[in-house]
């Protein structure tokens, strides 16, 4: 099949940028922005390996271990271990180890959980409170609104699947480097999705025998350097790539009134629950349609598309 490459977008970066503004003149847009020179804390400068390694101790923790770089949810390509925190971290810092769970080269990522993971979010607060203290984090939304705080470490070359969130998050990049590759909910046709995550694992060299309609997806992408903060808004898809060993800080929030989510989802990535039981009745009715001819479900389910893209598709997307 013929390349075609795909249309890149940087995403743009906004330096000294305040709540005032923030909320006021970009948050309302709805796209992806990357804050430059926010009051981070200590968090910034102090976050070695060898502090890490002593502030927390060995305290255990439960990790992704994966033998490739790209990290598949849906096939499950890794697999879930547990380690003392300070011998995590010098692992994770380490490209090639002589205590290994699958390979000497193998990756590792830590996305921190709650205490009971069905019940408790991800708070750095309660799971990792001694580096709770290095850390000042951007209050541009409103107190209530908080959801949760997740604590993140990834081995260099580690790279996480692309999928949505349903919070608006501000990706806090403490140390090391990032690639972030970005597509607008808009562009959700072609993006091959399985629930919330994208099919397509490789975005830099898709399968365009399998993934044809991929390259119409245009792609935002931003290169994250200690210190900057990405805001994604909710339902953006993004996929992450740590160039170097590295350490980060999601806070996600709710941007729809707290009754409008699952109250049983402690990650903050399952569907409001609107939306949850429109697909379940999308479910049934096409589930009906089957009691008809090919020839009838044909044409009554061209009109149901047509229904749904007069009544529910926006017109105003930049």
């Amino acid at each position: 099949m013929e390349r075609r490459e795909q249309a890149v977008v940087p995403v743009e970066r906004l330096a000294g940028v305040t709540r005032e503004r923030f909320l006021s003149h970009i948050y309302p847009r709805r796209k992806p922005v990357v804050l430059e020179g926010m009051e981070l804390g200590a968090c910034t400068t102090k976050w070695t390996v060898d502090y890490l390694s002593q502030a927390e101790g060995s305290k255990e923790v439960k990790i992704h271990v994966s033998a490739v770089p790209q990290m598949d949810f849906l096939s499950k390509n890794f697999v879930y271990r547990t380690l003392p925190f300070d011998v995590f971290v010098r692992r994770a810092a380490e490209v090639s180890h002589k205590e290994y769970f699958l390979s000497e080269d193998e990756k590792y990522y830590l996305r921190s959980v709650g205490e009971d993971v069905r019940k408790d979010i991800a708070d750095i607060r309660k799971q990792f409170p001694t580096l709770a203290e290095d850390v000042q984090i951007p209050e541009y939304f409103e107190k209530e609104q908080f959801f949760s705080s997740v604590f993140r470490i990834s081995s260099a070359g580690l790279q996480l699947w692309t999928h949505y969130d349903v919070m608006d998050n501000f990706l806090i990049q403490v140390t090391g480097k990032k690639r972030v590759a970005l597509y607008s909910p808009r562009d959700a046709p072609y993006l091959y999705l399985s629930g919330t995550k994208s099919e397509v694992l490789d975005v830099d060299n898709p399968d365009l025998e399998k993934y044809p309609l991929f390259v119409k997806a245009k792609r935002y992408q931003c290169f994250l350097e200690a210190g900057d903060v990405l805001f994604i808004p909710a339902l953006w898809f993004h996929n992450v790539i740590s160039e170097e060993f590295g350490v980060a800080l999601n806070v996600f929030w709710k941007h729809l009134p707290a009754d409008c989510y699952d109250k049983n989802d402690t990650y903050g990535n399952k569907d409001p629950t609107a939306a949850s039981r429109a697909i379940q009745i999308l479910d049934r009715a096409l589930k009906t349609l089957e009691e008809l001819p090919e020839e009838y479900r044909d044409f009554y389910a061209r009109r149901m598309v047509l229904r749904i893209q007069e009544k529910a598709y926006r017109n105003d997307y930049g």
